[in-house]
């Protein structure tokens, strides 16, 4: 009797820390999301700069580094390391994606920026700097290739 009272508390423990494990990692990446997006928020106005990493100048990927590096997620520094070698694609957008562009569906990705929801996203591009865009804008939608989570 008290082997199977053992048992089964053992078990709760196992299922209940997994569900708080669960729930914590979840907890930690709804911070780095909103983290990052507000760095980006608080540096709308900075001008493009390519190969720009800092508060003087970005370019779309430098910003997306910065923004999550401040947040505590290092990321590659070039949108295409990023698409290829961090988190899983997605096909359903969630708030602190990242989304990635290209000049055509069979080249690699050569832009990208964090979708904020209520479809937006918040972008460092050439013409604008550090701006919000919609993500059904003329320009940009035909050159979506996919999102990305971590």
């Amino acid at each position: 009797m008290l082997k199977k009272i053992i048992t089964a508390m053992m078990a709760m423990t196992i299922i209940l820390s997994s569900l708080f494990t669960t729930m914590g990692e979840k907890a930690e990446a709804a911070y780095y999301h909103t983290k990052a997006i507000s760095v980006a928020k608080a540096n709308l106005g900075v001008p493009y700069r390519w190969g720009g990493l800092s508060p003087r100048g970005f370019d779309c990927s430098g910003l997306v580094k910065y923004s999550y590096g401040k947040a505590g997620k290092v990321l590659p520094r070039t949108a295409a390391d990023m698409y290829y070698k961090k988190g899983y694609r997605v096909k359903s957008l969630k708030v602190g994606d990242l989304m990635f562009f290209s000049q055509n569906k069979a080249s690699k990705p050569s832009h990208v920026a964090i979708y904020i929801g209520g479809g937006k996203m918040i972008q460092s591009s050439s013409s604008k700097g550090v701006s919000i865009a919609s993500t059904s804008n003329s320009y940009w939608k035909p050159r979506f290739i996919g999102a990305k989570r971590f």
